[in-house]
């Protein structure tokens, strides 16, 4: 039995979750854009007090580490901190991507084709896209796998092979730049624009790996960041337009 926190704003999205042993998880989730700063820490003890906890007698804070948006994977790794160091508590880091793998495992089409290997891209902004790979999960699997790094790349550059369904806003972003160079066909059941990231996944992947015992201390946090630039120079800026 766990109790865990959940929180994620590496996204135009400020969720956070939290779950209680086998009861449904109390869910907070709205689009705020960059109103995330001032919500996340009310919306944790507004959680907290429905429950009727405290945060000392939680087992972890599980937290999205990225890859997302700069600021806001800096925002939850930094609320995170805080709150972990006033009672010492453990940390479960988790992948922007890993967690919407899991999330998506849960929808109708995509257990309606039961794919053995898909993939989740998102838009990384600049022309460019956060992907990888999962091999899904199994009976002796809870979770979906990761197959190999978190990629970034042009949206042409993604790698389809043996890929049976593609979840992720880069489907929104970059429609069928995402095929140009694959000999992959996919029907649009196989296709999942909608989804986005959100604490419930962060929750799924905190609870396998406090199982396993991969929870950290708040010292070894740090966020994911795929991406080591993050702006464009003016000259880029301009030639882009050309």
């Amino acid at each position: 039995m766990t109790r865990i926190l959940a929180i994620d704003t590496s996204t135009a999205w400020c969720s956070v979750a939290l779950s209680l042993d086998d009861e449904v998880p109390i869910l907070r989730h709205e689009l705020v854009s960059a109103g995330a700063s001032q919500l996340v820490l009310p919306w944790v003890q507004a959680l907290l007090q429905q429950a009727n906890i405290k945060l000392n007698e939680l087992d972890a804070i599980a937290v999205g580490i990225g890859p997302g948006a700069f600021t806001g994977v800096r925002l939850g790794v930094a609320a995170v901190q805080g709150l972990a160091i006033s009672c010492d508590l453990p940390i479960v880091p988790v992948a922007s991507v890993d967690a919407i793998a899991a999330q998506l495992c849960k929808t109708h089409d995509f257990e309606l084709i039961k794919p053995r290997n898909f993939a989740i891209a998102i838009d990384a902004r600049m022309d460019e896209i956060y992907w990888a790979k999962y091999e899904s999960a199994s009976q002796k699997q809870y979770l979906p796998k990761r197959i190999g790094d978190i990629h970034l790349s042009k949206p042409e550059e993604l790698d389809l092979t043996d890929i049976s369904f593609l979840a992720g806003s880069a489907l929104t972003a970059y429609s069928d730049r995402l095929f140009s160079k694959s000999k992959t066909s996919l029907s649009s059941n196989a296709l999942d624009t909608e989804i986005h990231l959100s604490a419930l996944g962060i929750l799924d992947f905190a609870k396998q790996a406090i199982k396993e015992g991969r929870q950290i201390s708040v010292r070894e946090l740090e966020p994911l960041y795929v991406r080591d630039k993050v702006a464009l120079t003016t000259q880029e800026r301009l030639e882009a337009f050309k």
